[in-house]
């Protein structure tokens, strides 16, 4: 069941979605080698409960950690540790933190120090996939669209997109109907409504798109080793158009 949220509820959501915010731009920036991804966990969870919210992620499902952590062929879900950053790596932070009962999901990928020119169009070009479905998250698209509107972004620039996991409806809880695939066919799928709120997430692959979960059961990495990006906004579907959630600013 797809649960339309009404507009105070958006506005709620908004609060959880810029606390998401700026703890991403806080962590973006914070990023450099020789740092562990657990020095990036545990300040993005000393932000997140001092803006008195709480770490969604953390025991969901029994994850350990208030964020994921993925770096180079790592896709999603990479557990924070002891793991220390490299210069010309990439990682993705997923951070997700739930305010008043309502939940705020994004994600960024962002390089270690300077990082070569093919992985910053990887990220480039994952960033703005995610755009270019944002940009169809109108009242009477349909979920196809979204879909296909990453799909036909990335593939004639030579990257793929990975099927196996997708985006998702969000709301009080972290993951709520319907499902959104970064793939698709556009004109298909259930038309969107106004009071939907949708977590997308394109996961873009400079290889091919086949994965595997390693044995930590979380951490999903490309099966041929290549990089990967991610990048997620939280956006509600208004009358007025796409409303992101997950920005600072509007």
């Amino acid at each position: 069941m797809i649960i339309r949220k009404s507009k105070a509820e958006i506005e709620k959501m908004r609060a959880a979605g810029r606390i998401v915010a700026a703890v991403l731009k806080e962590l973006a920036e914070t990023v450099e080698p020789g740092m562990t991804t657990g020095d990036l966990d545990h300040l993005a969870e000393a932000r997140i409960r001092e803006a008195g919210a709480i770490p969604t992620f953390k025991g969901y499902y029994g994850y350990p950690a208030s964020l994921c952590t993925s770096i180079n062929d790592e896709v999603v879900h990479g557990i924070p540790g002891n793991r220390r950053l490299r210069e010309g790596d990439i990682i993705g932070i997923d951070c997700g933190a739930t305010y008043h009962g309502y939940v705020g999901d994004s994600a960024i990928t962002v390089p270690v120090g300077k990082i070569s020119q093919h992985l910053g169009r990887l990220i480039e070009v994952t960033r703005e996939s995610l755009q270019a479905a944002i940009d169809k998250c109108r009242v009477g698209s349909r979920l196809g669209d979204l879909g296909s509107a990453v799909q036909s972004y990335v593939e004639p620039l030579g990257y793929t997109v990975v099927r196996n996991y997708c985006g998702h409806g969000i709301g009080r809880a972290m993951h709520e109907d319907p499902q959104v695939p970064n793939y698709g066919e556009p004109g298909r799928g259930k038309a969107l409504q106004e009071g939907w709120v949708l977590a997308i997430e394109p996961m873009v692959n400079m290889g091919n798109h086949d994965v595997k979960v390693l044995a930590d059961g979380w951490t999903v990495v490309t099966m041929d080793g290549m990089p990967s990006a991610h990048f997620e906004h939280t956006v509600a579907i208004t009358d007025k158009g796409p409303e992101v959630l997950t920005r600072i600013d509007d």
